[in-house]
């Protein structure tokens, strides 16, 4: 059976100049492999009217789905609606679909609809609106030459949307039913995309051909996927999907199905689960667990109070940190981090409590404490563990390193999870 025939058309001077890094058309793609659709071309063109008139007639005459991103704004070159109406000899007409939605828009933004904004809603008049739930575009569709057109916003956060909600299940209602096509996603921590490769083919040199294996990443996660499309393959997924997660043990968060879960929502979901609260005492990352935190909705059912404890002064004051303890051991230090979480503890009644005090730098390290070192303190009053990382990098990676890996060790303590992960392998300091 012949496949669906997908192309994309970018369009964008900014896209040709490189101000730009086309990274829409990777969403796409990697959204239409997951249905087993693999696309056939990609074109990237200017602003220019008659070049993206051309463009879409010759690529309509031989795709059965075109997707067409970008140029839908409110300004002059944005020209996809005017180019798409040239090419399939229809008029632009004001959709009234278009209107109402530019209407409550601006009501939602506290603005006035502008005669700018009302371009967005001229469209061709055979043009079927495709929702936009975030942005003032619409994207819509049409049929030229017996090819499904789709035009999409360029802004990234509503084209995933756009694609999630409306474009994905049409395309995937264009395919054959395929018993043989299976697809098992895996959301994975603490592991780079080498290390994750090197530990499969190191423990595994007979993986089978009937199942391809696939990395994504997704900062600070890795996707990892097992994919078949044939009958063999689906007989041995089930085997194989069963020794991955015996390797990987707790680095694996979940399986990915319909929605991925950040870390911190993770945590407090294990936080809800348990009937827990807890805390954060914060030095090097400056209130970046609390605020990773704070940005789940409803957070503050299990997340009351947070502490940042930036200077030794503070550390003292706040959370009770004895003095002596940091003038003998330093700040950055085992000593000193669980004295911050239980001082947190205290001071919050939480349960559970994350500590952490290190050398973001660029510039304090020494010999014995270099930059990129860090004390984490986690766990409960009676049960408090630490560990020393060195973690290189420039300030933000290392923050937002500190944090993640903060979450995944509190994750892991609420689940009794015994097995060390992979990022504490030679770099517990006594």
């Amino acid at each position: 059976m012949t496949p669906l025939n997908v192309q994309l058309l970018l369009t964008g001077n900014e896209l040709m100049t490189g101000d730009v890094t086309d990274t829409n058309s990777i969403v796409i793609a990697q959204a239409l492999k997951e249905i087993g659709v693999e696309v056939y071309r990609k074109v990237t063109i200017g602003d220019d009217e008659s070049l993206l008139k051309n463009e879409i007639i010759s690529m309509s005459k031989s795709a059965d789905v075109l997707i067409i991103n970008g140029g839908l704004g409110p300004t002059v070159d944005d020209l996809t609606a005017h180019a798409l109406a040239l090419a399939s000899n229809s008029k632009l007409t004001l959709n009234l679909d278009a209107e109402k939605h530019l209407q409550r828009w601006s009501i939602e933004k506290g603005a006035e609809l502008s005669k700018a904004n009302l371009k967005q809603a001229l469209l061709p008049e055979s043009a079927v609106i495709i929702p936009n739930d975030i942005g003032s575009a619409v994207g819509f569709s049409l049929t030229l030459n017996k090819c499904k057109i789709h035009c999409t916003p360029g802004v990234p956060r509503e084209l995933i949307l756009m694609l999630t909600n409306s474009l994905i299940p049409e395309i995937r209602a264009l395919l054959p039913e395929s018993p043989c096509y299976k697809v098992k996603r895996f959301q994975v921590y603490g592991l780079g995309e080498s290390n994750l490769q090197m530990l499969i083919d190191n423990n595994f040199p007979d993986w089978p051909s009937s199942l391809d294996l696939g990395f994504r990443a997704k900062s600070p996660f890795i996707e990892l996927k097992l994919t078949t499309r044939t009958s063999a393959g689906i007989d041995v997924l089930p085997i194989w999907e069963d020794k991955i997660q015996r390797l990987l043990g707790a680095h694996i968060l979940a399986e990915i199905k319909d929605n991925e879960f950040s870390m911190p929502e993770h945590v407090l979901n294990l936080l809800s689960d348990r009937n827990l609260k807890i805390t954060t005492a914060e030095s090097c990352t400056g209130g970046l667990i609390a605020s990773l935190m704070t940005s789940i909705a409803n957070a503050s059912l299990n997340f009351e109070a947070g502490f940042v404890t930036y200077s030794n002064q503070m550390k003292s004051e706040l959370i009770n940190v004895n003095s002596k303890t940091l003038e003998q051991y330093g700040a950055v230090s085992k000593e000193v981090v669980e004295e911050m979480a239980l001082g947190a503890l205290k001071k919050s009644n939480a349960n559970i409590a994350i500590a952490v005090s290190g050398i973001a730098g660029p510039s304090g390290g020494s010999p014995d404490k270099p930059v990129g070192s860090v004390w984490i303190a986690w766990g409960s009053e009676s049960n408090l563990q630490s560990a020393y990382f060195c973690i290189k990098g420039n300030r933000q990676y290392f923050q937002k390193a500190v944090a993640y890996r903060s979450l995944d060790l509190v994750r892991r303590f609420l689940l009794n999870i015994s097995e060390e992960p992979f990022y504490t392998h030679k770099l517990n300091k006594s």
